[in-house]
């Protein structure tokens, strides 16, 4: 553990990284080699908490926008996450890592009710601790809830994956001369409307000092080169 650079993390992958891009709204293939970036990370001795997102299933907010109840549609979504969590675990025990799946929702016969001690109990065994259903409340987006399951399980650091390197001025991939900011402030990102994760998010991260890095969860072994020390993606901290 002496060559990591910490030992307990959060892990935030949006639903549509999980997305095929032949349309379908899960791809074994892409689902087997997270799991295995994940389970490189465990056996190196680092607990992982993982949040994933439902967007490549249902957005609540667009569902909304369509004239769908927006509590119903958050609900909705809150549903979606859960089913991207369980075939993560699928994924995962394949590998044979051990793995649980807790819910802000009550889904007892698929998964755990989400309490604190007992996920981080599971992470001191060594299991997997996915965070599924957000916060359990509508309004409040995966993003929130994944800074929260964070400063709530004491992890010493969040990963919020993307398909680009970092944290750009403008998406890179419509702007040809966007900025990247290897190193910026929450204040920054928040003034600056970065779009890196939702303003609730970000305060809270602030507010509990909790660093995160952001970067491209496409580049095979850039998780575990991170966690050895190298530099990679964006780094945002309170000051």
């Amino acid at each position: 553990m002496s060559q990591l650079i910490c030992q307990r993390i959060l892990l935030k992958l949006s639903g549509e990284a999980l997305a095929s891009e032949r349309g379908g709204s899960i791809d074994p293939d892409i689902v087997q080699r997270l799991a295995h970036e994940v389970k490189d990370l465990c056996d190196a001795g680092i607990q992982v908490g993982l949040v994933i997102g439902g967007g490549n299933i249902l957005r609540g907010g667009e569902k909304a926008s369509e004239g769908l109840n927006r509590v119903t549609g958050d609900q909705m979504g809150m549903l979606a996450t859960v089913i991207n969590a369980l075939a993560m675990q699928d994924a995962l025990e394949y590998l044979g890592q051990p793995v649980r799946v807790m819910t802000a929702l009550k889904i007892n016969q698929v998964c755990e009710d989400y309490i604190r001690r007992r996920a981080v109990r599971h992470l001191e065994k060594g299991r997997v601790a996915i965070f599924a259903a957000g916060t359990g409340n509508p309004f409040f987006t995966t993003d929130t809830a994944a800074s929260l399951r964070a400063i709530e399980i004491d992890a010493e650091l969040m990963i919020k994956a993307t398909k680009v390197k970092g944290v750009y001025s403008a998406d890179p991939n419509k702007v040809a001369d966007a900025v990247f900011y290897p190193r910026l402030t929450y204040d920054e990102a928040i003034d600056q409307r970065l779009n890196v994760m939702d303003t609730t998010a970000l305060v809270l991260c602030r507010d509990n000092n909790l660093p995160m890095r952001v970067m491209n969860v496409f580049e095979p072994g850039a998780i575990m080169r991170l966690m050895r020390g190298e530099d990679i993606g964006s780094l945002i901290e309170r000051n």
